[in-house]
């Protein structure tokens, strides 16, 4: 049995990520989790033929039946952000979310494959990091940051450029998962050479920056829920695919901890130096990280995109570190 939960299954991202996932033939179990509306969500999708059965779960009474021996815990839970808000202002009410979610987890699914959403992403990673460490059970090769889409708008906005297919092109997109930490290598591209520097600054920041884009034409209603869900439900699969089917060679950059796998790390902090996270090509296995690959070569321009976003980074991780190590222990 393939047990996948999602915590926050009733909001934006979790209810089209739900859909999504209710039509994987790897998943015989489907369950939804949130503080209000999952039961209704619940039969919704249960409707629909495919293989897995689905069950709803609402409040914290209900968690442990929610997430106890799934394989995946999928992550979107937590407040969007809204026009004018910053990411601070999201981590305030994101980070407790996040730590409650990776606690149980830690009690009743403490091997399971945790795909984190909620943003900031670059911070609420940190923060099941420590909790799983509190509870003895933490394995970073289980942890990942879902940054796919950072790559699934860079494969759609580049091709728009070079005229190339935007489900087919792969853009490598590393570093953290917001604003200037977003960090795509556009000249391990083909195609690519043939953009001025102006293009690409401007397509590099369309990347980075392709969230506000999302929030102010969506003018107060919402962020990026649809495209996150598409771009969640690709690495859920994927880490599916890798873990209970067995199928090799899949790659997907991921923000996890580079202890995951210290040699495959060692090429990329040569580069970025001392930190302990970053979003990297991950080759996926059985047991989650199973390589991490190099990031490659870089050019002079996203040398000082690097230098940029380390910086960024390393606070994002300090705090969401510091939210569990500084806190009243669990």
């Amino acid at each position: 049995m393939v047990k996948v939960t999602v915590c926050g299954a009733a909001g934006g991202i979790g209810q089209p990520l739900s859909l999504l996932l209710k039509q994987s033939d790897l998943i015989t179990h489907l369950s939804l989790y949130d503080i209000v509306n999952t039961p209704g969500v619940a039969a919704d999708l249960s409707h629909i033929n495919t293989k897995s059965k689905v069950t709803g779960h609402v409040g914290a009474a209900q968690l442990e039946e929610a997430i106890k021996d799934s394989a995946v815990v999928v992550i979107p839970a937590g407040v969007p952000r809204k026009p004018g808000m910053t990411r601070d202002d999201l981590f305030k009410i994101n980070a407790g979310i996040v730590r409650d979610l990776a606690v149980a987890a830690a009690k009743f699914a403490p091997k399971a494959f945790m795909c984190i959403i909620s943003n900031p992403v670059n911070s609420t990673v940190p923060i099941v990091t420590e909790v799983f460490k509190q509870f003895n059970v933490y394995d970073p090769k289980r942890i990942f940051g879902v940054t796919t889409l950072d790559i699934v708008r860079a494969s759609t906005f580049v091709s728009e450029l070079i005229g190339a297919e935007a489900s087919s092109l792969r853009v490598p997109v590393v570093g953290g998962h917001s604003g200037v930490t977003i960090l795509p290598l556009l000249s391990q591209v083909a195609g690519t050479d043939k953009l001025t520097q102006e293009q690409l600054e401007k397509v590099t920041n369309r990347i980075q920056f392709g969230g506000d884009e999302v929030v102010k034409a969506k003018d107060g209603a919402g962020s990026a829920t649809l495209s996150m869900a598409f771009a969640g439900a690709r690495f859920a699969l994927n880490v599916l695919e890798a873990s209970v089917k067995g199928t090799s060679n899949i790659v997907e950059c991921t923000y996890v901890h580079l202890d995951a796998d210290q040699a495959g790390a060692k090429e990329t902090k040569s580069v970025v130096g001392d930190i302990d996270y970053f979003s990297v090509p991950v080759e996926l296995g059985p047991n989650g990280v199973q390589k991490i690959l190099p990031i490659g070569q870089l050019s002079a321009y996203e040398k000082k995109l690097f230098d940029a976003a380390i910086p960024e980074l390393k606070g994002n991780i300090t705090k969401g570190s510091a939210f569990i190590t500084e806190g009243a222990k669990l």
